[in-house]
């Protein structure tokens, strides 16, 4: 029925009328995904800087975890031997003049200590005595939450 060369022109052309612009009602999830990708890369990124980074495998204990309100000092102690105030390797002979460079700031709370658990005790024990020699008296070990079993 329809012809183009002047003849018949189809009902549907004939009755069609010009349709004003509608606004496009569909929702465009492109740019929420990109920024879903970019936090989750960023997530991914920051994630494993928020623990302290000395590699140390902790004894465990049923000791309850402590709460404090301010960022402690950490001291660590690895497997061997090697000292890190925060994730800055000192020697042993450095722990006091550092830890009384700290106390200068004003920073009188607990030190805590994460010591592997297969470092020698006696390098515990030195690394304790030089923090008292520091005039810290509140130290605190480190442990894992023990595993009911």
């Amino acid at each position: 029925m329809t012809t183009y060369a002047g003849g018949w022109v189809s009902r549907r052309r004939r009755n069609r009328r010009p349709r004003a612009a509608r606004p496009i009602s569909e929702i465009n999830v492109t740019p929420f995904v990109d920024v879903m990708l970019v936090l989750l890369i960023i997530f991914m990124v920051a994630a494993p800087l928020l623990t302290v980074g000395v590699p140390i495998d902790l004894p465990e204990s049923r000791a309850q975890q402590l709460n404090s309100d301010t960022q402690p000092i950490t001291i660590s102690i690895n497997d061997e031997g090697q000292v890190f105030i925060q994730e800055t390797e000192i020697a042993i002979d450095d722990v006091v003049p550092r830890l009384e460079a700290i106390a200068q700031t004003g920073y009188d709370e607990r030190i805590y200590i994460r010591a592997d658990r297969v470092t020698d005790y006696g390098t515990v024990m030195a690394v304790m005595g030089r923090i008292n020699q520091a005039g810290y008296r509140n130290l605190g070990l480190v442990t894992l939450q023990e595993q009911d079993q």
